[in-house]
């Protein structure tokens, strides 16, 4: 854990200069993550984002790397429903996709 934790520290850190290398303008960055300006540069310089505003910032900057991280976390999220047993047999998902059909 504490590994992650000091990775994070570091790419905090780095943001302003990950952001600047980046192809898009801060405007449009501030403008995703639903802030001002002020509070933007703010959270900037004092290394405050929420996880969540730190996660839209990468999906910006990289979405094929935050794309491949939310397949794998969905694939996890499956795997742990099969061994839970939290599956339905064949025949009722061809019924439900098939019932879908019909409703479009």
């Amino acid at each position: 854990m504490l590994q992650e934790i000091i990775a994070y520290r570091k790419v905090a850190a780095q943001l302003d200069e990950l952001i600047d290398k980046s192809p898009y303008k801060k405007k449009y960055i501030i403008e995703q993550l639903g802030l001002s300006s002020p509070t933007y540069y703010r959270k900037l310089q004092s290394q405050t984002f929420t996880i969540n505003e730190m996660l839209a910032i990468a999906k910006i900057l990289d979405p094929l790397e935050y794309n491949k991280w939310e397949l794998l976390e969905e694939i996890e999220q499956a795997k742990e429903d099969i061994r839970n047993g939290k599956t339905i047999p064949h025949s009722e998902m061809v019924k439900r996709i098939n019932a879908k059909k019909k409703d479009i």
